[in-house]
């Protein structure tokens, strides 16, 4: 990457807690890949992959990729993985797949701390395909090893019980969208997420309202129209807009305790800041209960039949975004394929007379000449 990032230039002994503020009993992961990932328009090499950051796309290699574990000292470090996003890999390419990624995570051992906690990726391709690599982590990795980190959850009753791989703990980069996604993963022996739609929820102004594995007689009850309960509260609709109630009344966040519907709509219309922030932080608890209620099902033995009653009572998605959230990163990464748009909305139209298109951002996207000759510049002062 071109210089030094901020946050490798950050005091202590973990940089990642204090670059994102975050409480040390929060562990912080580090993976090379962004969640969800952007199809990258270069291929990897034997030493490096492509990566989209936040200054474009990026070469991203082996070694460095070791360096930056070296300065973050993030709890959790996920090896670099050899996988092509935007299309099916070849007979040929998912060969090169299992020896990348073997020879990088090999590497990664050799030269970590030896207190850094390592989790070994699982490619998302047929698991015959990569059984000379996971074999290679079970017969000679398996005590370096703290953990898999799958890309695929479908593989996990691929993983033979017999082997030392079963004894690892499992987590997922499979990008579950919904709480039943979760619940799906954990029957398979899934035992940590990564849960992006927690801010996918949060962007799009939804307030998540569900409860495993039935809702609290005083909590939030809003049906679809055919008997099945929402998971969340689009708070986007002007009918919250004198609602003095909480987001959610069996809600114990601070978000529910402090404030009431009326206010985070306002801040959402007015475009607030505050307003998201109030819903990522009611949305994280919401989830945090969630996987708590998981771990007492589980204890108690009740869990397929809760799962079951969950499946009952609530909707399998999230429900549909309506209003225009906040800006969203990459606005200026316009799309990742032909005829897609961009990432977001352009807050104002091209200056100047009314024939001209005004769905463009503040300067228009012609060359300099091109605009000269427009008088451009001329309106500009005026």
């Amino acid at each position: 990457m071109s210089g030094t990032p901020p946050v490798v230039n950050c005091p202590g002994p973990s940089p990642l807690h204090k670059f994102t503020a975050l409480p040390k009993t929060l562990p912080t992961l580090l993976a090379p890949r962004r969640t969800p990932a952007v199809s990258a328009p270069n291929g990897n090499s034997n030493s490096a992959i492509s990566i989209f950051t936040s200054t474009g796309f990026q070469v991203l290699s082996n070694k460095s990729y070791i360096s930056y574990v070296e300065d973050l000292r993030p709890d959790i470090v996920i090896a670099l993985a050899d996988i092509p996003y935007g299309a099916l890999p070849g007979t040929k390419r998912v060969a090169k797949m299992g020896d990348r990624t073997q020879e990088w995570l090999s590497q990664l051992l050799n030269e970590r701390r030896e207190e850094q906690v390592v989790f070994a990726p699982v490619l998302p391709i047929d698991y015959l395909d990569q059984a000379e690599y996971l074999n290679n982590i079970a017969d000679e990795l398996a005590g370096e090893v703290s953990g898999l980190a799958f890309y695929d959850s479908d593989l996990l009753p691929d993983i033979p019980a017999t082997t030392a791989l079963a004894k690892l703990p499992r987590l997922s980069l499979d990008e579950p969208s919904s709480p039943s996604q979760i619940l799906r993963q954990v029957s398979l022996g899934m035992d940590v997420f990564t849960v992006p739609f927690i801010g996918f929820a949060t962007d799009a102004g939804i307030a998540l309202t569900f409860r495993f594995p039935r809702p609290l007689p005083t909590g939030e009850a809003i049906l679809n129209g055919v008997g099945a309960l929402q998971l969340g509260v689009d708070m986007w609709p002007a009918v919250h807009s004198t609602s003095v109630t909480p987001l959610d009344t069996s809600c114990t966040c601070y978000t529910c305790t402090s404030h009431h519907r009326a206010y985070v709509q306002h801040l959402l219309s007015a475009k607030e800041m505050l307003g998201w922030v109030l819903l990522q932080v009611h949305n994280h608890h919401v989830l945090s209960e969630f996987f708590a209620a998981i771990r007492e099902s589980i204890k108690n033995g009740t869990f397929v039949e809760d799962c079951e009653g969950f499946a009952k009572i609530y909707e399998s998605e999230l429900p549909e975004k309506s209003g225009q959230g906040p800006r969203v990163r990459g606005y200026h990464f316009k799309s990742e394929g032909p005829s897609e748009p961009k990432k977001n909305r352009a807050a104002w139209g091209n200056l100047g007379g009314d024939d001209q298109d005004v769905s463009g951002g503040l300067v228009p996207d012609e060359p300099a000449v091109e605009l000269e000759e427009k008088g451009f510049a001329e309106k500009m002062e005026e």
